[in-house]
């Protein structure tokens, strides 16, 4: 889950300007969480405690109803209606917010169900269930082992169909200014940025650096890093600083959940 939250907070500063070079600082006074973190973190908190998914998710984003970089604008017309409908969306908000999942959830199909659940509550095109799906699948394989990194890139082709473009169409397009906002599109892109790095941290430095929807990205590849390298103790505090307490509350439910509860 820190790993969302880590690459949420590193990337919020570069989402609407240029793409950072190499060496970056990480976590500035200009860093905060975004609607990233506040699903997440609504998401863990339904798992946990059984709550409802639409519930849960709307009650926590009217907390927070202007965060940095804002919510999309039809994600933000259904944080603001007294009763939300399911909005056709395939935007990677289904994507970003769907890590727990993977880590609470020990059958695979149940993994997908459940996913499937998170992301359809506002984002029920096929296309953005897909992306949630294929997260928290990735997420699970990995933390469980059920397959190995050199496996990713093959697994989620055959099991979910996307192409993973190489880092370089993906820094091409950045560098042009593209916004991924898409689950088909940034999905595929957050599982590069795990594939070609060597450490949780070159993960999100990757992510941020590529430009686009950084924050979502990062965020993205972050959670996936997560089930496979070690997070550094420092970029957990330094995230966790970020933090409102009520959301710290629930990270630290969720680990002890975690550690209490699941396999792998």
């Amino acid at each position: 889950m820190f790993g969302a939250i880590i690459g949420d907070i590193v990337g919020s500063r570069f989402e609407f300007t240029s793409a950072p070079k190499a060496g970056f600082e990480l976590f500035t006074d200009e860093c905060n969480f975004t609607d990233d973190t506040i699903c997440t973190i609504a998401i863990a908190d339904a798992l946990i405690h059984k709550k409802d998914f639409k519930q849960t998710l709307h009650e926590w984003c009217r907390r927070y109803p202007d965060p940095m970089g804002s919510y999309g604008n039809r994600f933000y017309n259904w944080v603001r209606s007294d009763d939300p409908q399911p909005m056709g969306s395939y935007g990677n908000g289904a994507a970003m917010r769907v890590s727990s999942v993977g880590w609470l959830v020990d059958d695979f199909d149940e993994v997908l169900e459940v996913a499937r659940q998170t992301a359809i509550v506002s984002h029920d095109h096929p296309e953005g269930v897909k992306g949630a799906q294929c997260v928290a699948a990735l997420i699970y394989w990995l933390r469980t082992v059920r397959i190995y990194k050199d496996d990713v890139e093959r697994a989620v082709r055959r099991r979910f169909g996307y192409v993973i473009p190489s880092l370089a169409d993906i820094y091409k397009i950045g560098g042009e200014g593209h916004f991924d906002g898409t689950c088909q599109e940034t999905v595929p892109m957050a599982i590069r940025c795990f594939l070609d790095a060597h450490s949780f941290e070159e993960v999100i430095r990757i992510a941020v650096m590529a430009g686009g929807d950084t924050d979502t990205k990062a965020a993205i590849a972050g959670s996936i890093a997560e089930a496979y390298y070690d997070v550094p103790n420092w970029m957990i505090e330094r995230a966790n600083s970020y933090l409102p307490h009520e959301m710290s509350v629930v990270v630290e439910d969720f680990y002890n959940y975690l550690a209490d509860n699941c396999r792998g």
